[in-house]
């Protein structure tokens, strides 16, 4: 579920277009000038996602040809549709537009911005992120006190903000958070039908097409 901004052209306080700064062409942006991007970025669209109730997940800036790519990540509990995901785009596509009219450039020349939830592909690194995913099967590292690491697959029983419960094989086991590594949601193919009428049910959203190569990406 993206909804993609569209590529703008930047303009000065008076309406005309700004000269475009940083690097030229397709040249490369120094990564720290992409980590400073970045900093700013979610010191002005992380207030934004807050206020509308979602946590912000992720931020990134790449460079894709001659403009960059702003990419955020959104969810909240019970998930985000693409209403929702629509609505955060135009709340920080409008911050970021108040804060370049107040302060300057926060991504300088043309960018593209895109909104989305989070994949199933992403890592379980928060007590939140276990908690939303309940009922779900992953696979995680347990790190053992004495002796070796071992992989555990089990189904998401429960989850609070210190520990989670899964149904292993063994049966149920807890762990706390501390002694768990990323945990990894697997695809499971007897519920690809509920995921396809989920699908339909969402509705279809309008892509940006781009074919350039995105560079240099800061997460």
């Amino acid at each position: 579920m993206t909804q993609r901004g569209r590529a703008t052209r930047p303009t000065g306080p008076t309406g005309r277009p700004r000269r475009p700064e940083g690097p030229r062409g397709g040249e490369r942006a120094p990564r720290g000038d992409l980590a400073a991007r970045r900093a700013r970025l979610r010191e002005v669209i992380e207030p934004v996602v807050t206020a509308a109730g979602y946590d912000l997940e992720d931020l990134s800036v790449s460079r894709a040809g001659r403009r960059h790519v702003v990419r955020v990540i959104v969810d909240a509990d019970g998930g985000v549709n693409l209403d929702a995901v629509a609505d955060v785009s135009r709340a920080v596509s409008a911050a970021l537009d108040e804060a370049e009219e107040a302060g300057g450039d926060i991504v300088a020349g043309e960018y593209q911005l895109e909104v989305s939830s989070p994949g199933v592909d992403r890592p379980l690194t928060l007590p939140r992120h276990w908690r939303r995913n309940a009922g779900r099967l992953v696979k995680v590292t347990a790190r053992a006190a004495e002796g070796a690491d071992r992989q555990v697959t089990g189904r998401i029983l429960a989850a609070d903000d210190e520990r989670v419960t899964l149904e292993t094989e063994a049966g149920p086991a807890e762990f706390t958070y501390s002694d768990l590594g990323p945990g990894r949601v697997q695809v499971e193919f007897t519920r690809l039908d509920e995921a396809v009428d989920e699908a339909d049910d969402a509705g279809d959203t309008d892509d940006f097409d781009d074919d350039d190569d995105v560079e240099d990406e800061e997460r």
